[in-house]
């Protein structure tokens, strides 16, 4: 799938990303943090592929590794759909410190890839639905394609990425 960018600051908070940020500052000029920010940066992957796991992707062999400096989370493994895939980037990448998500994951079964919309203030899923598909009743299409991860169609926020599939 590639790289996609995120908004660092925006999303789910799994992890303490602004310690990771810190000891990842300490250790470009220290070598002594380096063990510390390992450790961070293990338990801020772990974090994150916990939380793919819950959404129920059906996902095999899923690897997370993220990387304090840069903010960047890399994921691999085998996704049933393309649909799974796009969500574990989503997953990975509506996390509060991610900026960008590197998918290096196979599909079982490839498909068209989906657009993306990056939320931002006053946004609605009408509005949403409205500008991508001439229709503000169609919004149910793009809560569909963004459960689990999202639980009630007024319950998005700035900075948030959605994915916008194309209407069948």
């Amino acid at each position: 799938m590639g790289m996609f960018s995120f908004i660092k600051e925006a999303g789910e908070k799994l992890f303490g990303h602004k310690e990771v940020e810190r000891v990842a500052e300490a250790a470009a000029s220290d070598p002594a943090a380096q063990a510390t920010l390992d450790e961070l940066n293990t338990t801020a992957a772990h974090a994150i592929r916990d939380y793919i796991e819950t959404q129920n992707l059906g996902v095999s062999g899923l690897y997370v590794s993220f990387d304090g400096a840069s903010g960047k989370v890399t994921v691999q493994g085998e996704a049933p759909t393309q649909e799974a895939s796009e969500k574990v980037t989503l997953c990975c990448g509506n996390v509060g410190g991610v900026r960008e998500v590197e998918n290096l994951m196979s599909i079982a079964t490839p498909a068209d890839e989906a657009r993306y919309h990056d939320v931002v203030r006053g946004d609605t899923l009408s509005a949403i639905a409205k500008t991508y598909y001439g229709n503000a009743n169609k919004y149910p299409v793009i809560f569909e394609a963004n459960k689990p991860m999202l639980s009630h169609p007024d319950k998005i926020y700035p900075g948030q990425k959605l994915r916008i599939p194309a209407l069948a």
